[in-house]
């Protein structure tokens, strides 16, 4: 079975450069998606007390031209920053975001094997969709990097396709979908503790499920 550290990083480069016009461009059950998201987040969001996570500043990592930090990150923080690897979709995230894009602070290009959040800056640290395209060891040290960049009482929050079993190559894209034991021992590797998980509902059985995982 292929395993994640076949990763071909210029090929996922190249696969990504090659889609021009990401806004005009469909997501399937988007809506349950930010729905599912956005109660998945309101548990800590709304938390009294000890644990509260702030609402300062947030990270949208793959970000994309960024649909989750319109319909997600924006409505909840102050500042957001997005990294992705790709400038022409951060490109087109300045236009998709609109006015409320002035409360965008950073547009990284990056690719997440490379990239270090600033230490203890962020409260929340989303990473939806995109851990396929890194490599077991790769994923472990940005999780490591990821919790020293967030704040007290920050929170990583995990959210993507897990296999049935075992890890699945797509060779279109040069991802891997991995099931849910291996990215718990990731996690694990990386010395977080997942302290929430959900799994997505309202999505057909003949596509992957999909979990969130929030992380400490």
């Amino acid at each position: 079975m292929p395993r994640p550290q076949l990763i071909e990083h210029l090929f996922h480069f190249e696969y990504w450069t090659g889609l021009k016009n990401m806004i005009k461009m469909p997501i399937p059950y988007m809506q349950y998606n930010q729905s599912s998201s956005f109660n998945f987040y309101s548990f800590f969001y709304h938390k009294e007390g000890q644990g509260k996570t702030g609402t300062g500043f947030a990270l949208d990592c793959g970000a994309g031209i960024g649909r989750i930090t319109k319909r997600l990150l924006l409505p909840l923080f102050r500042t957001v920053d997005l990294v992705d690897v790709t400038q022409d979709f951060l490109d087109q995230a300045r236009m998709y975001l609109g006015e409320e894009g002035k409360r965008v602070e950073n547009y990284f290009c990056c690719g997440l094997q490379d990239f270090n959040p600033q230490p203890e800056h962020y409260d929340v640290i989303w990473i939806q969709w995109v851990i396929g395209h890194l490599t077991d060891d790769h994923l472990v040290e940005f999780l490591r990097r990821c919790r020293s960049g967030l704040h007290p009482n920050g929170l990583i929050v995990v959210k993507d396709n897990v296999a049935y079993e075992g890890v699945i190559a797509d060779v279109v894209d040069s991802s891997v979908c991995r099931d849910l034991n291996l990215l718990r021992s990731i996690v694990a590797r990386a010395g977080l503790n997942i302290i929430y998980e959900e799994q997505q509902q309202n999505f057909p059985e003949e596509i992957y499920q999909v979990h969130t995982l929030a992380l400490r």
